[in-house]
């Protein structure tokens, strides 16, 4: 739906609350936006373009898959996608290449996880004696963030065993000299991680914390102090499953429940909570899981917007999300943006 058309919002903008007039595009026509409510361009944190659901877990996918998501990204008003593993191949060509059609995407490359540490059909094994040789390898082809498995479940030919124990995927001293290489290199590191080996990490440097479901106040506050940020990925967390049992639906009601009492926290000590769809969820949705686990709606939005801008280095200039009813009164509107203008272009 991209026309030369200039295209002007006037309404309330979030999630400051400002009342605002705003045009996108210089031609000489004008057409008003419809919406009376805003927000200046969603941001995906943490996203997987090239993942598809497998039998045994997330499988790596290519261009096709990554252009599919894409799509469905620009049609729910995100403008900037985050990629925290996958396909190092295709996300990386899209973090170097520009396309006024698609989000910005910012791409960590492949997973960094040794043999039998990760999902076996999403990534390839990197032994600890090779880990800053595949970091340096990461950053010469355009990475902006790493991606560290910082720990995993046990794994078997089937993929993760149930039950058994998860243990840090890489030694502390290989993390530490991994993350001073990135910091030289001004490059970021993001860490899977849902055991308290959280605490090391955070303590030798790690710059956003994936998942998180074992932080405590403590590590908040380490973590925010170093100006550091926390992907929940509530949808992917704390969501049913199919085939869930009594014994695993416990144990879900009592990681939410758990994640419900530490999220409110993160702002008091200055942590950036960032919004993440993972493989399963949507930003809309993890709003509204943010919401429903202790944050204001404000916070929420922030959450996936200006606080994630502004945390990733991103400016927000000429993308905009409108809505028809307000999110803060109704969080389940931002499912359904009344128009999405990418690069001051409208494209829905």
């Amino acid at each position: 739906m991209a026309t030369m058309t200039t295209w002007v919002f006037e309404g309330t903008v979030l999630p400051s609350g400002d009342t605002a007039r705003l045009s996108f595009g210089q031609d000489s026509s004008s057409e008003q936006l419809p919406g009376q409510y805003a927000v200046p361009g969603l941001v995906d944190s943490h996203c997987h373009l090239t993942l598809a659901t497998g039998p045994n877990g997330p499988v790596l996918r290519g261009a096709d898959l990554a252009a599919e998501r894409l799509a469905e990204l620009t049609q729910a008003g995100v403008s900037a996608v985050r990629d925290v593993g996958g396909n190092r191949e295709i996300t990386l060509e899209l973090a170097r290449t520009a396309d006024p059609d698609r989000p910005l995407v910012l791409a960590a490359g492949r997973f960094l996880a040794p043999n039998g540490r990760y999902f076996p059909d999403a990534y390839e094994p990197v032994a600890p004696a090779d880990l800053l040789t595949a970091v340096e390898a990461e950053i010469a082809a355009g990475a902006t963030w790493l991606k560290l498995v910082g720990d995993f479940p046990e794994v078997g030919p089937d993929g993760p065993i149930r039950g058994s124990k998860v243990s840090p995927s890489y030694e502390i001293e290989v993390v530490e000299a991994m993350v001073e290489l990135a910091h030289a290199r001004n490059v970021r590191v993001a860490a899977h991680v849902n055991t308290d080996h959280v605490s090391e990490l955070i303590r030798v440097g790690i710059d956003s914390v994936e998942h998180g479901t074992a932080l405590t106040e403590k590590d908040l506050q380490a973590l925010g102090a170093r100006g550091g940020a926390w992907t929940p990925t509530l949808c992917a967390s704390v969501s049913p499953s199919p085939d869930e049992t009594p014994e695993r639906k416990a144990r879900r009601e009592e990681r939410s429940a758990y994640l419900a009492s530490i999220l409110p926290l993160a702002e008091r000590y200055g942590v950036r909570v960032l919004t993440g769809s993972d493989v399963v969820g949507t930003v809309a949705a993890e709003i509204d899981q943010l919401v429903r686990h202790g944050l204001t709606v404000e916070q929420a939005i922030t959450a996936a917007s200006t606080g994630a801008q502004d945390f990733l280095g991103l400016s927000g200039t000429g993308n905009l999300v409108t809505y028809d009813a307000d999110p803060r009164e109704h969080p389940d509107v931002l499912a359904t943006p009344a128009a999405v203008v990418l690069n001051q272009r409208r494209v829905s």
